[in-house]
């Protein structure tokens, strides 16, 4: 098992809590996801969340538009279509 602080932090997507910035890692070893430990922007919770729940966010200078939740993917489905 290790514990990696990240310096600097990550800005990113933790499915069904919302934006945070990621500050550590933990690795339990090669049968288990990666943990992001991730304080979020909204009220201040911190919360361990499996790798496949973690987006980054987008950065354009490096050319990555970041993740879009199912939510606003199916809300822009709907406009389109209207």
């Amino acid at each position: 098992m290790s514990f990696t602080q990240l310096d600097p932090c990550l800005p990113v997507t933790v499915e069904d809590k919302g934006k945070g910035y990621a500050f550590a890692v933990i690795d339990y070893g090669q049968e288990h996801h990666l943990i992001w430990v991730v304080a979020l922007d909204d009220g201040g919770e911190i919360w361990s969340a499996p790798n496949p729940k973690v987006r980054v966010s987008g950065n354009w200078t490096m050319g990555r538009r970041g993740a879009s939740p199912a939510a606003e993917v199916a809300s822009l489905r709907t406009a389109a279509a209207g």
